[in-house]
């Protein structure tokens, strides 16, 4: 398994839904703490594992939180554009 690949997440397989950039990451902590299903722990250099993606709620809190933009949540239901949900009525 390649570096980049532990390092960005993808290591966790396809069922994760969370992807870490640490090209990005500045290893603030702010994922850590603000996690509500305490998800992530911190590695030896102080930058976030996800130690328990089987917890993830894909509430997206970390992503939106993130001020480096390095977590990428993947959602259970792609969002539609405002375009396509006028459509439909919704």
């Amino acid at each position: 398994m390649s570096a980049a690949a532990e390092r960005d997440g993808s290591r966790l397989g396809p069922a994760c839904p969370i992807v870490l950039d640490l090209d990005l990451c500045k290893a603030c902590g702010i994922c850590i703490a603000i996690c509500p299903r305490q998800v992530y722990d911190r590695d030896e250099a102080g930058f976030p594992v996800i130690a328990r993606p089987e917890l993830c709620a894909q509430c997206l809190t970390c992503e939106v939180h993130c001020p480096d933009f390095a977590i990428a949540i993947e959602r259970r239901v792609p969002k539609r554009s405002a375009a396509a949900a006028a459509v439909e009525g919704d």
